[in-house]
């Protein structure tokens, strides 16, 4: 398999270095990381957002939100910057912090593994499930369609799926169709 990196839109970079030069956007919780950087703020390892929600998950159905780029520091990566689409192009949305980054960086090496032992040509995205409160790296073939598309959760993922192990798409989505649905947590109910 060979892993071709997406190209984001210039407007996407844009929107990412804009909101990396802004004290607004960097008064975010989420970006303390980025506030005092020991050397230069990169973008990084850009990946296409796609969003699939229903009752019966199929991936034709998912649709593209934006983009999110891993935000490095020196070699480490301090949080991750994501871009929505908009009318004039893509406007910068929120950072992140916590598990997904962690866990993004290492589905992100596991998918350059299986990179080495196959021929099939991939795409990576990132795939979210809001009614599960999941992600995964998406491993788009454009070559064979969702039938040879692959999914690896990351960390944490709902009950009943194994964070980074490589899913066939075919497999993976009736089981997250089958897992409860996340509900908020009420304050002051049990």
């Amino acid at each position: 398999m060979t892993l071709q990196t997406p190209q984001p839109p210039p407007s996407a970079l844009r929107a990412v270095l804009g909101a990396l030069d802004s004290e607004t956007a960097l008064r975010q919780p989420a970006a303390a990381a980025l506030r005092r950087p020991a050397g230069t703020l990169v973008p990084a390892h850009p990946l296409a957002v796609h969003v699939l929600d229903g009752p019966r998950p199929e991936l034709p159905a998912a649709r593209r939100t934006g983009w999110r780029f891993l935000v490095k520091d020196g070699a480490d990566v301090a949080a991750a910057a994501e871009v929505v689409q908009a009318v004039e192009g893509h406007t910068f949305s929120h950072f992140t912090a916590g598990p997904y980054l962690d866990s993004t960086v290492r589905a992100l090496r596991e998918a350059w593994q299986l990179a080495q032992s196959s021929r099939i040509r991939r795409q990576p995205r990132l795939l979210t499930f809001p009614g599960q409160y999941a992600t995964a790296l998406w491993l788009h073939s454009p070559d064979t369609g969702p039938a040879g598309d692959l999914l690896i959760p990351l960390a944490p993922a709902p009950l009943g799926v194994t964070a980074h192990r490589a899913y066939p798409a075919a497999e993976l989505l009736p089981l997250l169709a089958r897992a409860p649905l996340a509900r908020p947590l009420l304050l002051g109910t049990s």
